[in-house]
């Protein structure tokens, strides 16, 4: 018998068929408990009109955009977010043809289109349309915001960085330069360069333009290749295109840099950051994120990503662009150490809300060390009448000072200064003063310190609320609502590096895992009967 050629691109031409048995209605196959049926549900109850506007026309055989929608969150829930991956389990999964509705598969380049031009445009109008319908449905307090951050690495090379210090450092060596490089054409052409003391790019090509002039009236021809000797002229004018080039490149540096200390080449919006996941245990930096989570009832309500290394200065832009897409205020804001500052503190008071932030030297001031600390201004007396302190010798700390100092974000601040009237021949100066890193003696130094009594005022009245019933457990339910909704994102659904570039598709990308953290926990919390449990019952005193 002849065997049939099977290196045909047909391979329906040979061999024998094979009728594939499945129901017309592939719904059957699919638990009645499986959350892609409340994934479906819950999204057709959300208002996306502004997602249908970014569309010009959909075509019959088209996905539409709320069935895309529905699939990218259903992927991200599985622990697929590849475009490539989106689209194979479209053609083979019977979960996703359930959400496609007969539609044809889409390739993975309309999914990338849909995720980083239809769904970046208005994915926060969405996100608010997904916290009303929590909210409608009685599953979010729309009391109690706990507030929380993780670093993301960023879709960047960690090995190509740019330093804004170095960058500075490197300017400030080629400006010297370039003084001494006028001053030497001056002196060997005869051009003199109109310039103040700093010297800008505009003088650069001014000269230039000079030293252009003086070769066309003298008829200097460039010469390039080996063996062939260059005019000083020539010389000039490729030093100074040296120095042109390298100035831009700095100045292009610095306005990329901005307000940050670093950032990466292949990734312009991504901060070099100190990771936890730091095998090496080396310090090591990379690229990265902080997105910054709001938690009420398990649920993320909201999500920003920035550029701050650290947690304190994202609590006001996150606060404020919530606020701007979702027209519930929340009351309470609890936040762990990382968010404690006193702009943080006046904020809040001033909108009418309560803050639940843990101060920083509140797990510190539990040890013994600290307690016994006699150099620390929280172990001295006080005179709150004469605003002096005593120490431990009983020696006067008294005002010798005030001044203002400007945070990075610009605001301002008093810190009023205290120094102790005599520590010469005090037998506790070593435990005392602190700071080995000081290059005056210790014989000669003297007691000093500066605090902020706003700040101390708002931190002994935050402290007097954390410690409270309420609380307690605010606190107790930040650690569990919080960390384990990192641990659900980072751990479970794989969530560990970005997939695109650029802080809009990073925001993008953060949306849909919280979505689709969000239809996960309304799952779980439906199936195991915790349904409308807002926070956890704290049994112990923390």
């Amino acid at each position: 018998m002849q065997k049939p050629n099977i290196t045909q691109k047909d391979y329906t031409t040979f061999g024998s068929s094979y009728q594939l048995h499945l129901p017309l209605n592939i719904e059957f196959k699919i638990p009645k408990d499986d959350p892609v049926r409340l994934l479906r549900y819950f999204v057709e109850g959300m208002d996306l009109s502004e997602l249908y506007r970014t569309y010009s026309h959909i075509e019959k055989n088209q996905a539409t955009p709320r069935q895309m929608l529905e699939i990218l969150i259903y992927a991200h829930m599985n622990c697929i977010r590849s475009s490539r991956k989106i689209e194979q389990v479209c053609r083979r999964d019977i979960n996703f043809m359930f959400l496609l509705e007969g539609k044809h598969a889409p390739d993975h380049a309309t999914i990338a289109r849909f995720r980083s031009i239809h769904l970046a445009s208005c994915a926060k109008n969405i996100f608010a349309q997904m916290d009303s319908r929590l909210a409608s449905l009685g599953e979010i307090s729309l009391e109690n915001i706990f507030i929380d951050g993780t670093k993301i690495e960023a879709f960047a090379n960690k090995y190509k960085f740019v330093w804004k210090k170095s960058v500075t450092k490197n300017m400030q060596k080629l400006v010297d330069k370039i003084s001494v490089f006028i001053k030497q054409v001056e002196e060997t052409f005869g051009i003199h360069v109109m310039h103040e003391k700093e010297i800008q790019m505009y003088h650069l090509k001014r000269l230039r333009r000079n030293l252009k002039s003086l070769q066309r009236q003298e008829s200097i021809h460039f010469v390039h290749g080996i063996g062939k000797r260059k005019s000083p002229l020539q010389k000039a004018m490729e030093t100074l295109d040296e120095y042109i080039r390298r100035l831009k490149d700095y100045v292009y540096k610095l306005h990329v840099c901005g307000k940050r200390n670093s950032f990466a080449k292949t990734e312009h919006d991504a901060t070099f950051m100190r990771m936890k996941e730091d095998a090496m245990r080396n310090g090591q930096l990379k690229p990265a994120y902080n997105i910054q989570y709001g938690i009420d009832a398990e649920y993320v309500v909201w999500v920003t990503v920035g550029p701050q290394p650290t947690d304190t200065t994202t609590l006001l832009p996150f606060l404020q662009d919530f606020e701007a897409h979702f027209p519930q205020k929340y009351l309470n804001i609890i936040a762990d150490a990382g968010y404690e500052s006193e702009e943080n503190y006046l904020y809040l008071e001033q909108r009418g809300q309560i803050a639940y932030i843990k101060p920083n030297n509140y797990e510190m001031s539990k040890q013994r060390k600290y307690q016994k600390d006699i150099g620390r201004r929280e172990n001295m007396e006080y005179n709150a009448d004469k605003d002096f302190y005593v120490c431990a010798n009983g020696k006067k700390i008294s005002v010798s000072g005030e001044r203002k100092q400007k945070t990075k974000t610009g605001y301002e601040t008093w810190k009023t200064q205290y120094s102790c009237e005599n520590c010469s021949n005090c037998t506790l100066k070593a435990q005392c003063i602190h700071g080995n890193r000081s290059k005056t003696p210790l014989e000669t130094r003297t007691k000093h310190f500066e605090i902020s009594k706003i700040f101390q005022q708002k931190r002994a009245e935050d402290l007097e609320r954390i410690t409270s019933k309420k609380g307690i457990e605010l606190r107790v339910n930040r650690s569990i609502q919080s960390e384990g909704t990192f641990a659900n994102v980072k751990a479970d659904l794989q969530f560990r590096r970005f997939l695109g570039r650029g802080k809009v598709n990073a925001l993008v990308e953060s949306m849909l895992m919280a979505m689709a953290h969000n239809i996960g926990k309304m799952h779980h919390k439906i199936q195991s009967s915790r349904s409308g449990q807002y926070l956890f019952p704290v049994n112990n005193a923390a």
